[in-house]
């Protein structure tokens, strides 16, 4: 798997990410000096949590034909720590459907088993840099 980034035609700090056939882009805020055009990095590691919790809930409910219409997920960040080494992402999933509770306390769990939400919070990720 590749990505490659590239500096945007466009902005101070903007970012074109090239995944696959996929092109999107990443931006700061204005007040980190950037112009707010794309997401940042870390709405994009938000993001791949949500997504991922998202997308392992349905393929579950629908392998065990639950009725699961579909899930709204939002991620609030409370980064405040984070130069600690603590970065808190509550999660507050609303599933939608003719559910029972026991369904959707099987449904929480599983999202919490998704592969983002274990390399977020129990593997250890090794980053090599190298320069060309």
């Amino acid at each position: 798997m590749s990505i490659k980034l590239l500096k945007s035609d466009s902005g101070i700090y903007r970012q074109t990410i090239r995944i696959h056939q996929h092109t999107v882009f990443a931006d700061v805020s204005k007040e980190l000096g950037g112009d707010d055009s794309a997401p940042d990095p870390h709405d994009y590691y938000d993001a791949a949590l949500a997504a991922c919790k998202a997308i392992t809930v349905m393929m579950y409910a629908k392998r065990k034909q639950l009725p699961l219409d579909y899930i709204d997920i939002d991620i609030e960040r409370d980064n405040s720590r984070e130069a600690q080494g603590v970065y808190v992402l509550n999660v507050q999933l609303k599933l939608l459907g003719q559910l029972t509770d026991e369904q959707k306390s099987q449904l929480a769990a599983i999202a919490d088993k998704c592969p983002i939400h274990k390399l977020m919070t129990a593997a250890t990720t090794e980053v090599k840099t190298s320069f060309s």
